[in-house]
């Protein structure tokens, strides 16, 4: 088992719940965070009142899964990322899970 993390931009969520779909993670959560980037200076036409001072609204979506479907969503996010190349990609990550309250013979969640 293996524990998904993937990170994006709040306006990128719905495209990468169904990336997360089509890697046949069948469940995950998802929760709003506010990112920082040091440094980042806003284009002004990107933001008519000029106030965004670095600060974005973000997701996190979580996933309990398989090495094999977490492996297929990186690949999903690194094609992405490519085709889109967006200013703030998609980021995500696989995570090793050493333990759980999971009992031997118990369904997994995925």
């Amino acid at each position: 088992m293996k524990l998904l993390v993937v990170t994006s931009l709040v306006e990128c969520a719905e495209s990468v719940a169904e990336m997360l779909t089509h890697a046949g993670v069948k469940v995950f959560s998802r929760t709003e965070t506010t990112g920082f980037k040091e440094g980042h200076r806003p284009n002004m036409l990107d933001n008519w009142y000029g106030s965004s001072n670095g600060k974005f609204n973000a997701m996190f979506f979580f996933a309990f899964t398989s090495e094999e479907s977490a492996n297929k969503m990186l690949q999903a996010i690194r094609d992405c990322n490519i085709e889109k190349k967006n200013r703030f990609p998609v980021r995500g990550f696989i995570l090793p899970v050493e333990s759980s309250t999971y009992m031997d013979g118990e369904a997994l969640p995925y």
